[in-house]
């Protein structure tokens, strides 16, 4: 119910402005979003760094609507590459095809990728895309097919809950490419994705078991325990080498069992989103967990009595 009451506010302008106005002036979106810029994403990704982990840099926005806007996200996505290499991050970034105008030239989005993993090879650095609605799903294994068949540096998120995704991963084998395991964040209809949680997380387990027997390079993008210690389990059993998987969480999220994971000695990467449309994706992450939404009301009321102290 409470996920359901943050997705149908996510979608209405006069909370999100509401939200967007006080979240990063008041500080209790910093848990999840560093800041709006990339200098701010960069300075918490050094110190993430320092601890020993890696991080991924994800610029948010989506379903950009002009090639002028494509072309700037391309400009983006270099300048922080470029960034990263320049600071010796240990890190790589996170695109999103639409927000190199997927939905409006697909020969566009695939020339600009393309540009994009080139200059990060030419860097020494990894690209991962993000994998959006079911509607892009062909048309994004397809790109990253092309990107595969020129350049050995490109990953590709996939999604737990949609029917197809064991069949996807046989095609995509050929190329062993870094796969990113995500459940999926997406409303899909009944007809090609589990709905319910105990079916999501069978479908999970099952894909950890492919990726590991495989030659893949495996990301298990997960904050769910159950999940690590199943991939934990696997990768001692397997001995499969520490250098070809790791752990991937949401910079803000579960840093309790970030903790634990990096304290293992295993590798974790830390997915660290910035930007001015920080909004949508912030209630996203409210919605997931009660503990959450609980966590910025205390931030509200903390900031109101403050507000109210200075004014007596």
């Amino acid at each position: 119910m409470v996920r359901e009451l943050i997705f149908w506010l996510s979608k209405k302008p006069a909370v999100t402005q509401a939200v967007a106005r006080r979240g990063m002036k008041s500080g209790f979106a910093r848990r999840f979003v560093p800041g709006e810029t990339l200098a701010e994403a960069l300075g918490v990704a050094e110190e993430i760094c320092r601890t020993g982990r890696k991080i991924s840099l994800n610029q948010l926005g989506e379903s950009v609507k002009t090639p002028e806007e494509a072309h700037a996200a391309r400009d983006s996505y270099i300048t922080m590459l470029r960034e990263l290499s320049a600071r010796h991050i240990d890190g790589n970034i996170s695109i999103k095809l639409t927000q190199l105008g997927l939905e409006q030239n697909r020969e566009m989005c695939e020339s600009l990728t393309m540009e994009i993993a080139r200059t990060a090879k030419e860097l020494g650095l990894t690209v991962e895309m993000d994998m959006e609605g079911s509607a892009l799903t062909d048309v994004t294994i397809e790109i990253f097919e092309s990107v595969c068949e020129r350049f050995d540096n490109a990953g590709m998120a996939i999604q737990a809950y949609l029917f197809r995704t064991e069949k996807d991963l046989e095609r995509l084998a050929r190329f062993r490419p870094k796969i990113r395991l995500v459940k999926g964040a997406y409303r899909e209809p009944a007809k090609i994705a589990y709905q319910g949680k105990k079916d999501v997380d069978a479908s999970y387990h099952r894909l950890i078991d492919r990726l590991l027997a495989g030659d893949f390079s495996p990301i298990f993008a997960t904050h769910d325990p159950m999940m690590v210690a199943h991939v934990q389990d696997a990768v001692r059993r397997l001995g499969f080498p520490a250098n070809r998987y790791e752990f991937e969480m949401l910079y803000g999220i579960r840093r309790d069992l970030q903790e634990q994971i990096h304290a293992a000695g295993q590798p974790l990467r830390v997915y660290i989103p910035f930007g001015s449309q920080w909004c949508p994706y912030f209630m996203r992450r409210l919605s997931e967990r009660p503990a959450n939404c609980l966590f910025v009301l205390r931030s509200l009321i903390a900031e109101s009595s403050r507000q109210e102290s200075s004014h007596n």
